[in-house]
């Protein structure tokens, strides 16, 4: 019992003082920082645009100066005095996707960013950094912001209406402090079409609560729609040459890869979530063409009526929200993006250059490495029978080191044979990712 009541004691301290911690250095408002990161495939370069104040923060209050993932980018706050690190938030962005293809041998272009990080009390140094696929730096950025400064823009609420889809919270308020704050963005719906939009969000929400681990976690959500109305209804086909006007500049056919649907106007994008606490955004595409994609702390595009919309929802949310990589295998991208040297910084891929610090513990014992597929399951695209479905769906919850992942069929290994990061045709992710 004393043992107990000696941890309860220590964790109940850790509570309170991860609270001070960030009572003494910030206040319980939002700093958004807006940033241009622009270069080409030898050089990339980071500029600072502007910063705006926002009422209230809904990030984390505890553990700040932690991240849970390395990501390809990184902010890092520091008191300016001191030199004390107060703040650290990881990402990944479109740009550094840019960067390994083709294109960027030839053409330097640029690309816009927002992060939002809690108001400082004091002035602070806030550096920014862009690594490359060795996890070395290849870019840095180090300014000062005083939170006094009048050039930063104070903006209440951007006058896009919104609405609960879900709230975690007690007593009919969303809990903005003790949950993650998901936001659903509108695009290419009408004026007419939010009725539309808002039952469109309820289907986001379902698809996403109906997989462990947000099924147990469900209460530690709020899903707010937020329902900016668009010119035009859909969204741009470039191949097809039509642009459409929206209200998140979505497109079709980013990097010529036709469905590869995705924004660089992240900029309006926060201008339209201003006022409304959140810290993932899911656009929501009113399509019924396949497309979507996923970057990590940054972006969620999904399309709303495709016949596979929840299955492709799920996975491209297990990017941005998990940090979780591809675990399909093609062989035909420009770069190699895992080289054997380094350790991927996604937990559901490794290189084995440090596999202890991944899945190693769920492995079970005398497992071969690599881990040969079972031959019992079948090709996902030959499954017709409910036995067939069933193997297939079990071969998701063997745990082992199977070769193949992250684009690569050679040098990469991914935990499972089978996972909702891998294919769309299974129910669950695999017990690695769902950790």
């Amino acid at each position: 019992m004393r043992k107990v009541v000696i941890l309860l004691y220590l964790w109940m301290t850790c509570l309170l003082a991860g609270a001070q911690t960030f009572d003494e250095w910030f206040q319980d408002r939002t700093l958004r920082l807006d940033y241009v990161f622009a270069g080409d495939s030898k050089e990339q370069h980071i500029y600072f645009e502007q910063a705006f104040a926002m009422p209230r923060w809904a990030g984390r209050k505890a553990r700040l100066a932690e991240a849970p993932l390395r990501g390809n980018g990184q902010i890092r706050l520091k008191d300016h005095a001191t030199g004390q690190l107060l703040y650290v938030h990881t990402f990944s962005t479109l740009f550094q996707e840019w960067v390994a293809t083709e294109e960027a041998t030839r053409v330097q272009k640029a690309f816009q960013t927002s992060y939002n990080v809690p108001m400082p009390k004091r002035q602070v140094d806030i550096t920014v950094t862009l690594t490359d696929f060795h996890a070395k730096v290849v870019s840095e950025m180090t300014h000062t912001v005083d939170p006094e400064d009048i050039l930063i823009r104070a903006i209440e609420h951007s006058g896009v209406p919104s609405h609960y889809v879900w709230k975690g919270g007690q007593d009919g308020e969303p809990d903005i402090t003790g949950c993650i704050d998901l936001a659903i963005v509108a695009e290419g719906y009408t004026d007419a079409q939010m009725g539309k939009f808002y039952t469109d969000c309820q289907r986001v929400a379902d698809a996403l609560f109906a997989h462990e681990p947000f099924t147990s976690l469900k209460s530690r959500f709020n899903v707010v729609a937020v329902a900016p109305p668009s010119a035009d209804a859909g969204t741009s086909v470039p191949h097809q040459r039509r642009w459409s006007r929206t209200s998140a500049g979505t497109h079709y056919d980013t990097f010529y890869t036709d469905r590869y649907l995705m924004t660089q106007d992240v900029h309006r994008i926060y201008d339209l979530l201003a006022g409304i606490p959140f810290e993932h955004i899911i656009i929501l595409v009113n399509s019924d063409t396949y497309g979507g994609g996923g970057i990590y702390n940054q972006l969620t595009v999904s399309t709303s009526d495709h016949p596979t919309f929840a299955q492709v929802l799920v996975h491209e949310f297990g990017h941005a929200y998990a940090g979780l990589g591809d675990e399909y295998f093609y062989d035909d991208q420009y770069e190699t993006m895992y080289p054997a040297d380094t350790e991927p910084w996604e937990p559901n891929l490794t290189t084995l250059v440090d596999f202890s610090g991944k899945w190693a513990d769920m492995v079970p014992k005398h497992t071969p490495v690599p881990t040969p597929p079972a031959a019992d399951v079948p090709y996902y695209r030959n499954v017709k029978t409910e036995k067939e479905r069933r193997l297939l769906n079990e071969a998701t919850q063997r745990v082992g080191v199977f070769e193949g992942g992250g684009y690569q069929s050679k040098g990469v290994y991914r935990p499972a044979q089978e996972c909702r990061m891998k294919i769309n045709e299974v129910d669950d992710f695999c017990p690695v990712c769902q950790r």
